[in-house]
């Protein structure tokens, strides 16, 4: 799937028992989600931002939450002076699900 399809659906409300996407799976789908990757383990994906400057990474990390929050699928965000980290990961499932790859590629187009 393309980012832009990704892009334009939206997250399902955890509900438990959705089982994690197998790791060639993900991998596949994250060829079209530029700058994303799989974590060692096969459980996050992530992206980091870089920038100049601490502010620019600040309001990247509150686009982070603020997309997180919409979707009610919330990242985790690290950042400092010239970069923001937003990694993926469906806790209740043990690794990334549709929903993980859903947020990454509304977060991608937000940036575009």
């Amino acid at each position: 799937m393309s980012n832009e399809d990704w892009a334009n659906r939206s997250c399902e409300p955890c509900r438990g028992g959705v089982s994690p996407m197998a790791r060639d799976e993900i991998r596949q789908e994250l060829a079209d989600l530029t700058g994303w990757s799989l974590s060692e383990d096969g459980t996050t994906i992530s992206r980091r931002f870089e920038f100049k400057g601490f502010a620019k990474a600040v309001e990247m990390a509150n686009l982070a939450a603020w997309l997180g929050n919409k979707q009610g699928h919330h990242p985790d965000i690290s950042f400092g002076w010239g970069y923001c980290k937003v990694a993926f990961t469906t806790h209740d499932s043990g690794g990334v699900t549709e929903n993980d790859l859903i947020c990454a590629a509304k977060l991608n187009a937000l940036v575009a």
